[in-house]
């Protein structure tokens, strides 16, 4: 029967479609061709009965058989009490109970006219040549049985297909990273991965199994943000912490943006923390701000005051009344605000000392309509009180500090 990790087995729910995103070698073609052989035998919980005529769609024909077939985590592998047997010619699996498994290519999305089936499994869907063609027309075919239902694993890709999948309430999504699968793989790979693609766009995407966006149209690209980390920190002559506070507390209410940003001798912009969360009580977005501003030996603390006014540097000065507090209020837009930035990004005068995937996300996610999702970017804001009070001012403190 299903033998692997959590994260492998089907779920207890009433589900049509899971979705299980992975990072490369998380064990996800595994999980996908053990639901397969588990319903063929019908091994509860999984299939009160055996599903007789299965779907298996990759992106080619030759896809199908050396990984979702073959392959060292394919079916053949997996069926450990009985093989089926593999009709070359008809390109099929079939096995002793009279189950079939039939293969599809997405690039012949028209193949999947006419056949039907009370399962279906698609392997790397976000490298399918015809996706939503292919993803239609096997709908359309999974329609036998009391409950049919279909597994998709891939390594995430920003395709529309995907993306709607992900959004789509109906369906489960899982995500498995590649570490997870660690007792599987060369400890000498992980480490090499970690090493040249940890935190890195690349890295979250194949290796954290991530959907990675970028808005053709944003101020940021992924690329000048992976060009401009640099771990090899220097001195800093000044250090702020900027505060952009949320209108409210509740569990869906934006998030507190807490960034850290530094100047260094020959004027570099570096940014370095974000302690952004939600949701936030201003005590503890305060307590937070605090913390870092003497973890960093900062100068100067930056607050937005639209949303709170005399309460923000109120709630600061209950936490350390000691800690310097500027009040900013925001007269222009968002976009307006952060188009400065940018620019002094595209100029190459902005370090980042570590990988802050969640602003960068927002970086990249943001246009001058705001974020896709519509929701405030609060990180991002922070980061643009900081590195403004720090580059679009004259003001200078000369004061040297070591960042570690």
């Amino acid at each position: 029967m299903f033998r692997g990790r959590t994260s492998q087995l089907p779920p207890h729910l009433d589900w049509r479609t899971w979705l299980i995103l992975g990072g490369r070698g998380s064990g996800k073609t595994r999980a996908g061709a053990e639901w397969v052989n588990s319903i063929v035998q019908g091994f509860p919980p999984f299939r009160p009965r055996p599903s007789l005529s299965i779907a298996l769609v990759g992106e080619t024909l030759a896809d199908v058989r050396e990984v979702m077939v073959d392959g060292p985590s394919g079916i053949m592998a997996v069926s450990r009490t009985e093989r089926p047997r593999f009709e070359v010619t008809r390109r099929r699996l079939v096995w002793a109970n009279g189950a079939t498994a039939a293969m599809f290519s997405s690039e012949d999305p028209d193949s999947l006219r006419g056949p039907q089936f009370d399962a279906a499994w698609g392997d790397e869907l976000a490298k399918w040549k015809h996706a939503q063609e292919t993803w239609d027309m096997l709908q359309f075919g999974l329609r036998l049985g009391e409950n049919p239902r279909q597994v998709v694993t891939t390594t995430p890709k920003p395709i529309a297909l995907l993306k709607g999948l992900m959004g789509d309430d109906s369906v489960l999504v899982r995500t498995m990273r590649t570490a997870e699968n660690r007792d599987n793989l060369a400890q000498s790979f992980l480490a090499h991965m970690g090493k040249l693609y940890g935190g890195t766009r690349l890295g979250r995407q194949e290796l954290d199994g991530e959907l990675i966006e970028e808005r053709r149209d944003a101020l940021w690209s992924r690329p000048m943000l992976e060009e401009i980390y640099c771990a090899d920190v220097p001195p800093m002559r000044r250090i702020v912490v900027a505060i952009d506070p949320p209108a409210s507390a509740t569990r869906k209410s934006d998030a507190c943006g807490i960034v850290a940003a530094g100047l260094d001798a020959t004027g570099m912009g570096w940014v370095l923390a974000d302690e952004s969360f939600a949701p936030a009580k201003p005590i503890q977005w305060a307590r937070g701000a605090v913390a870092l501003f003497h973890r960093l030996e900062a100068d100067l603390i930056v607050a937005e005051i639209n949303q709170g006014g005399d309460m923000v540097a109120a709630v600061i000065a209950a936490q350390d009344h000691a800690v310097p507090v500027r009040g900013v209020r925001a007269n222009r837009g968002k976009a307006l605000r952060a188009e400065p930035i940018a620019a002094l990004y595209e100029q190459g005068r902005v370090r980042h000392a570590d990988r802050f995937a969640a602003l960068e996300d927002e970086m990249c996610d943001f246009t001058h309509a705001g974020l896709s999702n519509g929701r405030s970017p609060d990180r991002l804001d922070a980061l643009v009180w900081a590195l403004s009070e720090l580059m679009l001012k004259r003001e200078v403190i000369p004061r040297i500090r070591v960042v570690g």
